[in-house]
């Protein structure tokens, strides 16, 4: 596969602060601040979707698998926009500019039509963003301590999103949960991504290797084949990845009221909060291949157990069990792909963000039909397919050269 042609950047330490790049810290608490003001509304939403402005169960899953489509349209478009001219600033920048932008669509409309449009729009601008800055993460972490920076990236971006539904609870516990409060927590919601834009303007850009003459399908012709073998093994696993707004419906139906679904909410974050760095450290040490199966492995034991959960002490650690699964698939497999694919990662990044998304569609929608037949019907589909995941990574070997599997066999 060759050396890596950013490894001359990532391996300069002398001015790193725990353990990463500062770029890795700067980028975080950018992201911190973009989860604060979008866990804000995001903790709530379902719950304001389904009861103020009463929309039902099947078209809130309609409307998530939309905008995670949304999110999934624009990924390998500007993660070849970004290898393409080498820059990753200026597409990230656009990224969650287009996301501030979205919020306020919330301060104008509180209709099903508008609060549909708000929860697309956003996620149109998260997916733009994506690609290039993790390759830019990816830029300012050697081999070595991946895993770990991506971890501590995430963290800080999980910090936001603890800080967030903690506001959310606290403005629905002291004013009341009526449609007033949700107009006000909106608005508060709108400073903090306003902030997240003027941080990034001011991190310095770290360009990577131009490819003027390429269009996407050569691009996608350039991929390894482990990294093509690895999006077989994600987009199965992405058929049992439905919205996490069914979770927050599951705790509703335990009996949480709406304040202590954005408390729970919290704890979620939390626990990705102190998994990300650790499980990064893990995945340094003993592959992340095998903390990819093991993310698997988790998601479908927690189904099994939202399936047949029955008290609300038993939501309370699935939802732990959940961060702690979220840790994995949000930082490791980006620190994966990097991993794998080391002249193309923004493009790389967008191809998996761009297939995953599509599947999480038909993924909400199932969920959304199988949630009207029975809940725990949507959550044991979902372990069967994680099953399924786990069988095709043990057999595809994403992790390996092909020459290694077949002298194997």
């Amino acid at each position: 596969m060759g050396n890596d042609p950013n490894e001359k950047i990532s391996t300069n330490t002398a001015d790193n602060r725990f353990g990463v790049h500062p770029d890795v810290l700067k980028l975080g608490l950018v992201s911190l601040l973009t989860d604060l003001s979008s866990e804000m509304i995001f903790s709530v939403f379902a719950i304001f979707f389904t009861t103020i402005a009463g929309a039902s169960a099947a078209l809130l899953g309609l409307v998530e698998g939309l905008a995670d489509l949304s999110a999934s349209l624009l990924n390998y478009l500007s993660g070849w926009l970004a290898d393409r001219t080498g820059k990753r600033k200026v597409f990230a920048l656009t990224g969650y500019g287009f996301s501030t932008l979205a919020k306020v669509i919330l301060l104008i409309s509180s209709s099903v039509i508008g609060l549909s449009a708000f929860r697309v729009i956003e996620r149109l601008g998260k997916g733009f963003r994506g690609p290039p800055r993790d390759a830019w993460l990816s830029v300012v972490s050697d081999k070595a301590n991946r895993g770990y920076s991506f971890g501590v990236h995430k963290a800080l971006d999980k910090t936001g999103a603890i800080m967030g539904p903690l506001v959310a609870y606290g403005l629905l516990r002291w004013l009341g949960d009526g449609a007033s409060t949700f107009r006000i927590l909106f608005w508060c919601a709108l400073a903090p991504a306003l902030i997240s834009i003027l941080v990034l303007s001011r991190i310095k850009d770290q360009p990577g290797p131009q490819h003027l003459r390429e269009n996407m399908l050569d691009t996608w012709k350039t991929m390894s084949p482990q990294f093509k073998r690895y999006l077989i093994t994600a987009s199965i696993f992405s058929l049992a990845y439905f919205s996490f707004g069914f979770l927050l419906l599951r705790a509703h139906n335990a009996g949480f009221v709406t304040r202590d679904i954005a408390l729970l909410y919290a704890l979620f974050n939390l626990s990705f909060v102190v998994a990300a760095p650790l499980v990064g450290k893990l995945g340094d040490r003993i592959g992340r291949s095998r903390i990819i199966m093991l993310g698997y492995l988790i998601y479908l034991l927690m189904s099994l157990g939202f399936a047949f959960a029955t008290t609300q002490w038993e939501v309370i650690v699935l939802f732990v069990i959940y961060g702690l699964f979220y840790s994995i698939d949000e930082a490791q497999s980006k620190a994966f792909i990097a991993d794998i694919e080391l002249e193309r990662r923004a493009s790389a990044i967008g191809i998996y963000n761009f297939a995953t998304g599509i599947l999480y569609l038909p993924a909400s929608m199932i969920a959304g039909g199988l949630w009207l037949l029975s809940p725990a019907s949507a959550f044991v589909a979902a372990a069967c397919l994680a099953l399924a995941a786990i069988m095709a990574f043990m057999i595809l070997r994403p992790d390996q050269h092909i020459d290694s599997i077949r002298n194997i066999q």
